[in-house]
């Protein structure tokens, strides 16, 4: 009973926010705190609604729980590229932002960017440096793939936040037939400093469905449908056209 009144205070902080809520109606959240996780995939959640999967598993190795994500978009490549570059509105979709801003712009397919994340109440936020990597589609390869890892040492420690040591996140992105965009994500986040096990297990738990499910809306909302040309070609289905040139 102890660790259910626990389990259910941290549920209504993490809730607070509307992002959050997306997840907090999943039924058996408490035997998160109650399962062992070994080093095989094991479903955490099937909303058929949304055509959203996640998984978790523990690797050896590592101290938190990796995740797994898979689910349909309703959006072009070009809108879900579009998504993905707007580094200044990652607070309207991604979990718990609240700064996001490009450091450097490497190359066409290479970026810096800094991410601000607020954290449960009585920790200290938490923020990031990611460089992500674009690996474009082409005649021969449908998917879009982003890799994005997190690189500590890229500026000066900003306390009272903590650096996140780790964010390790491969997303590939398909168009299918039916004009939607399968995702496929993969990753192992590291938050840095001290906090309670069971409480970083719950949120990276809960953040893969709830990111997905922001950017569905946000897809959805027809902001990302229009733009400025994207620095990399991307195809849709069908006979994949080049639907940006340069």
């Amino acid at each position: 009973m102890k660790l259910k009144v626990i389990a259910t205070l941290l549920l209504a902080i993490l809730t607070a926010s509307p992002v959050l809520a997306a997840s907090a109606d999943d039924d058996g959240s408490l035997d998160e705190f109650q399962t062992r996780f070994g080093s095989e995939w094991r479903q955490i959640r099937h909303d058929a609604k949304r055509n959203i999967t996640t998984w978790m598993r523990q690797e050896d190795g590592k101290t938190f729980r990796s995740f797994k994500v898979q689910a349909e978009l309703e959006g072009s490549m070009e809108a879900v590229a579009r998504l993905m570059l707007d580094f200044p509105g990652y607070d309207k979709w991604y979990w718990q932002v609240m700064e996001s801003k490009l450091l450097k712009q490497v190359s066409p397919t290479e970026y810096v960017v800094y991410v601000v994340h607020r954290a449960p109440a009585g920790l200290p936020e938490r923020d990031v440096v990611l460089r992500g990597v674009v690996i474009p589609q082409s005649r021969s390869q449908k998917m879009l793939t982003l890799k994005i890892i997190a690189d500590p040492d890229y500026l000066p420690l900003k306390p009272p936040r903590v650096r996140m040591p780790a964010q390790e996140i491969t997303s590939r992105f398909q168009p299918l037939e039916n004009g939607k965009v399968l995702l496929e994500t993969e990753g192992y986040v590291d938050p840095g400093g001290k906090v309670p096990l069971w409480a970083a297990n719950f949120v990276q738990r809960s953040a893969p469905y709830a990111i997905v499910v922001a950017m569905q809306r946000r897809l959805k909302s027809g902001d990302y449908d229009q733009g400025k040309p994207l620095p990399f070609p991307v195809y849709d289905s069908g006979d994949y056209r080049q639907t940006v040139s340069r």
